[in-house]
């Protein structure tokens, strides 16, 4: 991969020294993230559709594509797309999405074996990888390539047969693998061990129940650490609480941290 925003990407995983990239949901929190240091961002698909009152899942690869470039112009840092399964299931079409993705000025992407009904069989979720790293390596403007078996993420505890896919799309070319739902350390270990590949992990409470420090994560040897839709969660909670309090209790006591919000907010508004 020549030298690029994508090759400064890929150097930043180093299994043992993971790179903590937090997705954002829109511009605001994205140049919030940029201000407080952090080295790459990601977007969310759930994160951005709970900004246009949606559910995940709701939106459409046009809709993805414009979403990914208002964030990639936002900020210098490299930043990765959610790109859900590349809103196709052939391996062409596939391919002809990474290079979309590509020209949106992002530094990654992923691609889902989840069809959005079932788990591609793994044969042909193969094909679609490789037909994507082939699109994402070769391109005019190169990405990062992410390779996720979400079948933990839809409900299988066969981690098994999750790391014989994340295999598989390691040998068809992905960058970095990923297995939403796989986040306890004694998975992260094996997955790392067995594969030998940069492993992006997920911190998400609404996907596992399991909550292993960054140390950890870093022990087990994870080589990127991200946290889905939590922040936009988070922040709309935060919303929830202050409006309840008006509300129910007619005082405004989250006022108390306006003015810390405020200061720490300032250096990301241009």
């Amino acid at each position: 991969m020549p030298d690029s925003k994508a090759a400064v990407f890929l150097a930043r995983h180093v299994p043992g020294e993971p790179l903590l990239q937090l997705n954002a949901f829109d511009v605001g929190s994205a140049r919030i993230l940029e201000s407080l240091g952090f080295e790459a961002i990601a977007t969310s698909s759930a994160g951005y559709a709970a900004t246009l009152g949606l559910v995940d899942g709701s939106l459409g690869r046009d809709e993805t594509l414009e979403h990914c470039r208002t964030i990639a112009a936002s900020v210098d840092i490299p930043v990765a797309g959610d790109t859900e399964n590349g809103f196709a299931d052939d391996p062409a079409d596939v391919a002809e999405f990474v290079l979309a993705a590509a020209a949106t000025g992002l530094a990654g992407c992923s691609i889902e074996d989840w069809s959005g009904d079932a788990t591609y069989d793994i044969g042909f979720a193969t094909e679609r990888i490789a037909a994507a790293a082939e699109a994402a390596h070769t391109g005019e403007q190169q990405l990062v390539l992410t390779g996720r078996a979400d079948g933990g993420y839809h409900g299988t505890d066969d981690l098994d047969a999750v790391i014989r896919r994340l295999r598989a799309y390691g040998e068809a070319g992905a960058d970095v693998l990923f297995a939403p739902g796989f986040g306890a350390v004694d998975d992260v270990r094996r997955i790392v061990g067995e594969t030998g590949k940069p492993l992006n992990v997920l911190v998400n409470a609404l996907i596992q129940d399991v909550h292993p420090s960054i140390d950890e994560l870093a022990a087990a040897g994870a080589a990127r650490i991200s946290v889905g839709g939590s922040l936009a969660f988070v922040a709309y909670g935060a919303l929830i609480d202050a409006a309840r309090e008006l509300k129910e209790r007619g005082t405004s006591g989250y006022s108390e941290q306006l003015v810390a919000a405020r200061d720490a907010i300032r250096p990301a508004l241009r």
